[in-house]
């Protein structure tokens, strides 16, 4: 990919300070789950102060780094306080952030009888951590921090193999269990109360370059997903169709078409073959592989 010579000697976010940021912000969030280290409680706001103090300082560098590569393409120069207005804005949703990721679990431990705790779940969990990658990624996102935000998704990407891009909407009460193979795009609106399996897809039906370039083909190009809304593993919706609140989308479900509230949407179920049919498909299968 070409690069004018200003970005290419531009800093770009790194990596590894994003990961450390997201481990100071969520040991901060939760310090004695969290935490590296045993607290006292009476150190505890000495604890959470010190590593929102270092996670604020590397965000602000990290994002003076990203506004840095945006001017190439700005109109006019960036405010020199752009990045820690930026930080200071998101420190003021770290309570919503919390409050959020608390609704996650609780979720996750309401809908999992495997779960043995709700601690259980903060740390281990693939669809927990990804949450709060995806709820402190998702504020930045709308901060003007993409390119942070999008680092932050990818790094719960990597651990967990959920996909959450950062710019979807998601509501409270989110449980993904299991998780592995989620997709979930950039314009999806995702209700309250909503559970996903494994390998659901909430994807866009073309690529934007293959696309009407128009507002809605930007801007809505991916499922809207209504309150409490169960979607079982292996199902593929794409494109800006609703799926109605209360309703259930079965396993494996390619879904293109608007779904009722309330509505269920399943695949036939399999058809178990008489013996006699079904050891002439095994015989023949097994043929086919010689």
């Amino acid at each position: 990919m070409r690069q004018t010579p200003a970005r290419a000697a531009a800093a770009f976010p790194s990596r590894g300070a994003i990961e450390r940021i997201v481990l100071l912000l969520a040991e901060a969030l939760y310090p004695r789950r969290l935490g590296l280290q045993q607290i006292a409680p009476a150190d505890e706001d000495r604890f959470v102060a010190a590593k929102l103090g270092s996670a604020f300082t590397e965000l602000e560098r990290e994002i003076g780094h990203e506004l840095g590569y945006w001017q190439a393409e700005a109109r006019t120069a960036f405010d020199p306080d752009q990045a820690a207005t930026i930080v200071r804005l998101f420190a003021d949703t770290l309570g919503d952030i919390r409050r959020l990721i608390d609704s996650d679990v609780e979720a996750a431990f309401l809908g999992d009888p495997a779960a043995g705790s709700t601690d259980e779940i903060l740390v281990c969990y693939p669809g927990a951590i990804a949450s709060l990658h995806h709820r402190i990624a998702h504020q930045l996102y709308d901060l003007g921090a993409p390119i942070v935000a999008r680092l932050i998704s990818e790094l719960a990407n990597e651990r967990t193999g959920i996909d959450i891009h950062p710019g979807a909407r998601i509501g409270e009460r989110f449980f993904i269990d299991h998780g592995t193979g989620v997709v979930i795009g950039e314009t999806a609106i995702v209700g309250n109360g909503v559970r996903l399996y494994q390998h659901v897809t909430l994807g866009a039906r073309s690529p934007l370059g293959a696309a009407r370039r128009g507002p809605r083909e930007r801007y809505a190009r991916h499922p809207i997903v209504g309150d409490d809304v169960v979607i079982y593993a292996g199902a593929t919706i794409l494109g800006r169709v609703t799926i109605g609140a209360g309703a259930t989308i079965g396993g494996n479900v390619w879904l293109l078409t608007d779904v009722p509230p309330g509505g269920v949407v399943v695949q036939p179920e399999a058809t178990l073959l008489a013996p006699s049919a079904g050891h002439a498909l095994r015989d023949t299968l097994v043929a086919a592989v010689v």
